[in-house]
């Protein structure tokens, strides 16, 4: 969501705020702002949409100094206008927020009543008019922040700059992700902070996290960190891992694209962690409770990630014949769910950030449960909580959309559920051969899968003019459905359901005419019979069918089909996995007929850190 990044510097830092926000394009923003201390005035530059727009405010109206914070802003309360951009100011002080203060609204109304007149509509400014007014009272920087901290309800990351102190930032954090960066030896005392490792890669590669609850003083000699009880604590020092190479689409057209071209590589990368090929066994990295104990499995995701753990739901009880409870994040504790004694959680996050899931998370460690995360960043606030770690190798995903995230996700799910199935006794070792064997055959097959491209490319046009797409999907290839249906909607703004098959009779069929695409996925194997059936209902009903299956399937179902999509044969376990491809490049290449962002889709953000 939101991105932070400050600055106590030894040259000017204008540039540098503004390379560390390009960094975090990718978290989702609609309005964008810097804000630097120069001869003891704050100089306050913000501007409306893209970066570029803030670029070019800052050629035409220069920030000097050495010391600033800087934010992309995704709206919350209010329009995504320069006026509502951070950073937020008053007389003493400007203020970068990341979150949502909750009890904004009598806050606000206490300031107001007490004659402050804020400007703008957001949450956040009511943070530096409580801060400001503390310090008009005669507190100090410090003292105003740590009166301030208690009275906010709500997740945040904050960092604030102040007039009269030119050396200092402060910075706090409860709930979204906040990182300290130490100076190095080529810029002796300087001093960061950022909402993630990748923005402050250029500049340092010695990060600290900030705990639930930490707040920080930074300034030219280092950093004083301080626990929610104002107590002074150490936090590791580590190094970052981030690249400080700049993040390039190179031949590219998009981030997007570039990523799904990257899948083959990536997944390959993420199973060598989890299958020893010597003797085709599977590996998970070490933990310190069996698993073979584990009685039931609670799922908890948002978005794509949710999408792969219902794939992985099939996994878990087909082969290790576990129940699993799956939940979308944002609504797991207000069901109160039952959790079982020696159950896991398992949580999926890219980020390993989102606001849903980490509550969820907390949850379940509250109520006794072992918590595993499969995240993409081995940093991240969920993987420190983690009594399992399981980390995907994708690389940094820039486009919003989900792509090698997803896949990576599958290929660990995969591993998982076959692992549990050897623990528990129920895969003998020669299937956990074929097992492991189907596993490796995965990185060709996508491959195979991308060779697709421009044939999927010419069928956009089928897709582009519609108001209402459906996608079908029988076993785990009804969550790849969804899954598809989402990238369609996320990046063209086409409206998308994806359906289980067997359901269309049930009521999605009752939309079926010839303007309704209907995208079916029907691999050869145990469910394509079925499949075909339910797709003939749609194809009675005047609906233009996009086929997406292997030789056979479309030999026996192809005819009559508006398009068809061909896939290499593959077994039933990894087809969800290289299915993930044309149902990803569909969407990809619709929405660049189109003309829509691809990257950057409208309203959407790439790290949701507010529930």
């Amino acid at each position: 969501m939101c991105g932070i990044i400050g600055i106590v510097g030894m040259a000017p830092v204008a540039d540098r705020l503004v390379d560390g926000l390009k960094r975090m394009e990718y978290r989702g923003y609609d309005s964008a702002g810097i804000c630097t201390i120069n001869d003891g005035q704050l100089v306050r530059r913000r501007a409306e949409g893209k970066l570029a727009n803030l670029v070019e405010e800052l050629r035409q109206n220069p920030a000097e100094g050495d010391i600033g914070i800087a934010h992309t802003r995704w709206a919350t309360h209010g329009a995504p206008t320069a006026r509502n951009a951070h950073p937020h100011a008053t007389e003493h002080l400007a203020l970068v927020h990341n979150g949502i203060i909750e009890n904004f609204r009598e806050l606000r109304a206490e300031l107001t009543a007490d004659g402050r007149t804020l400007e703008s509509e957001t949450d956040s400014e009511v943070v530096a008019h409580l801060v400001s007014r503390e310090i008009e009272n005669g507190a100090s920087p410090v003292e105003a922040v740590t009166a301030t901290l208690p009275r906010l309800r709500g997740a945040f990351a904050i960092a604030i700059a102040f007039k009269d102190y030119p050396d200092m930032l402060i910075g706090a954090r409860r709930g979204s992700p906040l990182v300290i960066g130490y100076g190095t030896s080529s810029a002796d005392g300087e001093m960061y902070l950022g909402s993630d490792a990748l923005a402050l890669a250029p500049l340092t590669q010695q990060i600290s996290y900030l705990e639930e609850g930490d707040w920080t003083i930074i300034s030219r000699d280092g950093a004083q960190i301080f626990d929610e009880n104002n107590n002074e604590v150490t936090r590791e020092v580590r190094p970052s891992g981030a690249s400080a190479t700049a993040i390039e689409k190179g031949n590219y057209r998009h981030f997007m694209q570039k990523e799904i071209f990257e899948q083959p590589t990536v997944v390959a990368q993420t199973l060598q962690s989890y299958l020893r090929q010597a003797d085709n066994s599977i590996a998970l990295p070490q933990f310190d409770f069996d698993l073979s104990r584990v009685r039931r499995v609670t799922i908890v995701a948002c978005g794509t990630s949710y999408y792969a753990a219902m794939v992985a739901k099939y996994w878990f009880e087909q082969f290790a014949r576990i129940p699993v409870d799956l939940d979308v994040a944002s609504e797991f504790r207000y069901r109160e769910p039952v959790l079982e004694d020696g159950g896991l959680a398992l949580f999926i996050s890219q980020s390993g950030e989102t606001a849903d899931t980490l509550a969820a998370l907390r949850h379940c460690k509250e109520q006794g449960q072992t918590i595993g995360v499969v995240v993409n960043v081995p940093t991240s606030t969920m993987a420190r909580e983690a009594d399992l770690l399981l980390p995907t190798h994708a690389g940094p995903e820039i486009g919003v959309a989900s792509t090698k995230a997803f896949t990576c996700q599958l290929a660990v799910l995969s591993a998982l559920a076959a692992h549990m199935a050897v623990l528990k006794g129920l895969m003998s070792p020669e299937e956990e051969q074929r097992v492991v064997e189907h596993l490796l055959e995965v990185p060709a097959c996508l491959n195979s899968a991308l060779d697709r491209d421009e044939e999927i490319a010419g069928m956009a046009h089928l897709i582009a003019p519609a108001r209402d797409v459906l996608y079908l999907g029988r076993g785990p290839d009804f969550p790849l459905a969804m899954e598809g249906a989402l990238k369609l909607k996320e990046i063209s703004y086409i409206h998308a359901e994806g359906y289980a098959s067997g359901e269309m009779k049930h009521g999605p069929i009752a939309l079926i005419d010839e303007h309704v695409p209907v995208v079916v996925l029907a691999p050869s194997g145990p469910l394509f019979e079925k499949t075909v059936s339910n797709m003939e209902e749609v194809r009675a009903r005047g609906g233009k069918i996009v086929l997406i299956s292997d030789r056979e399937g479309i030999a026996e179902a192809g005819e009559g089909c508006m398009a068809t999509i061909e896939m290499p044969r593959v077994h039933p376990l990894i087809a969800p996995i290289v299915y993930a491809i044309p149902v990803q490049l569909l969407a990809y290449h619709t929405a660049c007929l189109k003309g829509t962002d691809v990257d950057q889709p409208r309203n959407l953000a790439k790290s949701v850190t507010v529930e």
